[in-house]
């Protein structure tokens, strides 16, 4: 049923892409200017020989002392080659799981993102992104948009989405053109038809979710429908704690009954606001994939251990909402007919609806993020000039020590 409904997101969005020549220059994604690394490239660089930059970590980790946060920067930053990119992970690693993996600097973390980009290891940067807490890895909203554009121009909008996850779990969705980018990945995604499996669809439908809440339009509401309707599938599911668990969202039963709250409130809204027209009819066959698990599983169709096992993972409040299902369905008919009678079903796809989104707000959003950029650049430098003079004051007063304990020595043995 889903797939149906996917495909004419598949088949609007070709007829799109066919009509606009804008489409083919691709010019609705992240600019030249945003993704140049001009400014990044000025600053002052701290040039280092990484062989003995591993031979001094080495011996610090050794013996058992820990390696600064410094160290570790200039690693990253001296990177030149792809095989110098999996020695900085190791050393990334090693650092996250040592006494000093508090300190790892947001510089650090942007500079390795852009050298697995350069280097050509973008595989390397998804996967220190999934394992985080593995690797201290939590980019700021610039890093993701230049992670997340660079697998939307190459068409893996998964792996796009992969990364929204993690922007979603680090409700990093400040920036217009951060929301945008990750709109754009899970509406190009779900267009492909993927096979969700009850995981993924937890996880898309979060992403879609909160990004949504942060738009007070068409595309917003449109997401916020599909992504409550998803969790609102896996909460009949699987229950409420599968919905919640790792995930920052509300607590509370009822997603199917809060996607049905966005229907209402589209229908109240004033001017322009609708809901697209695939994504209602995702959620009608939604609703209709339940009701006939619901109906399979009163039939008694399902064998007694698997029953049995359901049954453990939910709870008495779990299965009272499971009962308010066919109550869903009325109501989701009702408000259906309501949006198509006011006219706010817009016929358009929700990929469709993104791309028209991204191609009038994306340029705009870039210039403030671009000038936040510049300004954080100059802090990163001026943080790193405090450390390294604060590394060579630390190394003076050591030398000083020790030419004082010798001379210490020296004079008790002349006594």
């Amino acid at each position: 049923m889903a797939a149906s409904v996917l495909k004419r997101c598949v088949t609007a969005a070709l007829k799109v892409k066919r009509s606009s020549p804008s489409l083919s220059a691709r010019r609705w994604l992240l600019s030249a200017g945003y993704t140049d690394t001009d400014v990044w490239e000025a600053r002052e660089r701290d040039q280092q020989n990484l062989a003995l930059l591993a031979n001094t970590m080495d011996r610090t980790y050794d013996r058992n002392l820990p390696v600064s946060s410094l160290t570790v920067s200039r690693f990253v930053d001296n990177i030149s080659s792809r095989e110098e990119v999996d020695q900085a992970e190791y050393y990334l690693y090693k650092f996250r799981h040592s006494p000093n993996c508090w300190y790892l600097r947001d510089w650090t973390i942007h500079s390795w993102i852009r050298q697995c980009l350069k280097y050509r290891a973008r595989e390397r940067a998804l996967y220190t992104l999934k394992n985080k807490v593995q690797y201290g890895i939590f980019p700021d909203d610039f890093t993701f948009n230049l992670l997340i554009d660079s697998y939307i121009k190459d068409g893996d909008f998964k792996s796009a989405c992969s990364v929204v996850e993690e922007v979603m779990l680090q409700e990093a969705f400040d920036l217009p053109s951060t929301q945008i980018l990750s709109l754009y990945a899970l509406g190009s995604y779900l267009a492909t038809r993927p096979q969700l499996n009850v995981s993924e669809e937890r996880v898309v439908g979060a992403s879609l979710l909160i990004s949504g809440l942060k738009q007070d339009n068409t595309v917003g509401l449109s997401a916020q429908l599909l992504g409550n309707s998803l969790l609102g599938k896996v909460e009949i599911l699987k229950g409420i704690h599968a919905v919640f668990k790792g995930m920052p969202l509300f607590w509370a039963r009822g997603y199917l009954g809060r996607a049905l709250a966005v229907m209402e409130r589209a229908a109240a809204a004033p001017g322009d606001v609708k809901l697209s027209k695939d994504t209602i009819d995702y959620v009608n066959d939604l609703l209709q994939e339940l009701s006939s698990t619901s109906d399979t599983d009163s039939s008694g169709e399902e064998s007694g251990d698997e029953e049995g096992k359901k049954e453990d993972a939910l709870d008495e409040e779990d299965r009272d909402e499971q009962a308010k299902l066919p109550q869903y369905v009325s109501r989701f008919k009702e408000l259906s007919s309501q949006l198509e009678t006011q006219g706010k079903v817009d016929s358009a796809s929700f990929q469709a609806l993104v791309t028209a989104l991204a191609q009038q707000n994306l340029a705009a959003a870039e210039k403030p993020d671009l000038e936040e950029y510049e300004s954080r650049v100059k802090g990163w430098e001026a943080e790193n000039r405090q450390l390294i003079q604060r590394e060579k004051e630390m190394r003076e007063k050591a030398e000083q020590d020790k030419q004082e304990r010798l001379a210490a020595r020296a004079a008790a043995q002349q006594v």
